[in-house]
């Protein structure tokens, strides 16, 4: 478990925070402060991941406290900004002081929901894995691969993809044949076959061949990395 700290002064947005932390499956609520100072006696005497960070308040404000964490080599904390400052010089600071994301009052749960959930799959492929591959780096962390995603290869349709990527995840973690997702879906093996090579292109599907009953050769494909969440992504 993600184990957070909410930083907020105002009691009820700090009760807002908790709520919705509770409605995202990893993370685990550790405390919630009122202050600076309050924060400080937090992150000393107990574990904190994540820091849910506001920037306004009494006395020192988030800021500050980004900037006193990031001095101590011992915490190891990640921070995401929830605040109302808008104006592009705390942006920047904050984002030079290594925030992983920085979300806007007044916001909606699924902007809440995305921050979170996309800071645990970052938070799962670099505490898992000793290394990583250039690929994967860049489209796991950096989302390089997004510029591409805005528009599908031509003659591909969301509306399809989204019911062949339905038909796979169903397969969970099963081997499955373009023959066998075309007919479950109903749509032509050779168009099945293109929405396959598309997943398979941008690293969500992997391929393997093997040799069916005549011996012919059938080219297999299973789920590397494909969830709701990436597939979400892919627009």
């Amino acid at each position: 478990m993600i184990k957070v700290l909410i930083l907020d002064d105002d009691p009820m947005v700090a009760e807002f925070n908790k709520r919705y932390l509770q409605e995202v499956e990893g993370f685990e609520l550790v405390d919630i402060a009122k202050s600076y100072n309050e924060a400080l006696e937090v992150i000393n005497h107990k574990e904190v991941d994540l820091l849910l960070l506001d920037i306004y308040m009494a006395g020192k404000n988030g800021l500050e406290l980004l900037q006193q964490i990031r001095k101590k080599d011992k915490w190891k904390i990640d921070v995401i900004l929830v605040t109302a400052a808008d104006d592009v010089d705390s942006i920047q600071t904050a984002l030079r002081y290594g925030a992983v994301d920085y979300i806007i009052k007044p916001f909606e749960f699924e902007r809440f929901n995305q921050a979170l959930t996309t800071y645990r799959e970052k938070n799962h492929l670099l505490t898992k894995q000793n290394s990583l591959k250039q690929e994967e780096l860049d489209r796991k962390i950096f989302h390089q691969n997004e510029k591409k995603q805005m528009s599908l290869p031509k003659g591909l349709t969301s509306n399809t993809l989204q019911v062949i990527v339905n038909a796979i995840l169903e397969k969970e973690a099963e081997p499955f044949s373009t023959d066998e997702i075309a007919e479950q879906v109903q749509v032509s093996r050779v168009s099945v076959r293109k929405y396959i090579k598309y997943l398979k292109e941008i690293g969500v599907l992997g391929e393997r061949m093997t040799y069916g009953a005549i011996g012919r050769p059938v080219y297999l494909y299973v789920n590397k990395d494909l969830t709701k969440s990436t597939f979400q992504n892919l627009f």
